[in-house]
């Protein structure tokens, strides 16, 4: 995530950290299925223990920067209050993808855990 690295700046590199973060929170939340956006948030807020509060401004452009990708899929529907809702479901290339990030995910928190350690590489202190 260095400064030097291409045309990408510091902020565009965070913000794509976020974004891909999101996503990754989001199709895990579709894995236990099919949701409208406000039981997204709500599965996120309360699944987090209050700590993740998605706004709407956040979560329905990466709902469809998700529907783009392919990795859900939406269709209107009732929800049990009687109300159209549009509910998301996460496709085969999404669960694809949610694994592949959830790899990555895994492997930075590693790599986060050892710097906070103060590690060595090699396992040096």
């Amino acid at each position: 995530m260095s400064a030097t690295r291409g045309q990408r700046n510091p902020y565009q590199n965070r913000v794509e950290l976020l974004q891909g973060t999101l996503d990754m929170l989001i199709l895990q939340t579709l894995q236990w299925g099919p949701q409208h956006g406000y039981g997204i948030s709500q599965a996120l807020r309360i699944r987090s223990g209050e700590v993740l509060q998605v706004e709407t401004g956040s979560l329905y452009p990466a709902l469809h920067r998700l529907e783009r990708q392919r990795w859900v899929r939406s269709e209107w529907k009732l929800t049990e209050s009687n109300q159209r809702a549009k509910y998301y479901r996460i496709t085969a290339a999404g669960k694809k993808q949610l694994a592949s990030d959830h790899n990555r995910w895994e492997q930075m928190v590693d790599a986060i855990a050892a710097i906070m350690r103060g590690e060595l590489e090699g396992g040096e202190s």
